[in-house]
């Protein structure tokens, strides 16, 4: 793994365009992003942990790298489907997962080369496979890309610290599209903070 590449430059332009995101980077401090390098291992593990709590995420995959290490198309295409579902995920994601790694075999997905593509482009053609969505594809991007500017309308957490940081009640689309433009070009920077804030009781 390697850690997201950020600094003073990407904090002191969200500080300037944002006062309230500026006092709560300064009152968090500098917050470190591990991006993980093997991609189809990590895009594996997000299909696994999408739509459930963080804490169950974390057993799911904590169990996923004990019992299986990372995690290749072949690996998976040879597992029995009872034997990833073991590790507590449901069976619907297991086809989800074995559809990825059809996909990846057959050549209609070229994992590796994602990383060559625009966010846009990245987004597409993850979203072209069953049970991959928006967040997923916005998750790959952050912390398998290493994205700079990703701020997911799809992730809860996102939605309460962006509502706690500025005492909103509700965040509608067009609201949420405001702040997010606000935020580029270093969205993913200010998405880090939004989470700190949403999981540390903001």
């Amino acid at each position: 793994m390697r850690n997201l590449d950020y600094g003073e430059k990407e904090i002191s332009y969200l500080s300037k365009k944002d006062k309230k995101l500026g006092k709560l980077i300064e009152d968090t401090g500098f917050l470190e992003c591990k991006v993980s390098e093997d991609l189809f291992d990590s895009l594996v593990g997000y299909i696994a942990t999408q739509q459930i709590s963080n804490r169950a995420a974390e057993t799911v995959s904590m169990r996923m790298s004990l019992k299986f290490g990372i995690v290749t198309p072949e690996k998976i295409a040879s597992l029995p489907d009872e034997e990833i579902k073991s590790v507590g995920i449901s069976m619907k994601k297991v086809q989800y997962i074995k559809g990825l790694s059809e996909a990846v075999l057959s050549g209609r997905l070229d994992v590796e080369g994602l990383a060559g593509l625009p966010d846009e482009n990245v987004a597409s053609q993850l979203t072209s496979i069953r049970g991959i969505g928006d967040w997923t594809a916005e998750m790959f991007l952050i912390f398998s890309l290493g994205r700079p500017d990703i701020v997911s309308y799809k992730d809860f957490a996102i939605r309460k610290g962006i509502m706690s940081l500025y005492g909103l009640k509700d965040l509608d689309r067009g609201t949420f599209e405001k702040y997010r433009k606000r935020y580029s070009p270093y969205g993913t920077i200010a998405s880090l903070y939004l989470w700190h804030l949403s999981e540390n009781g903001g």
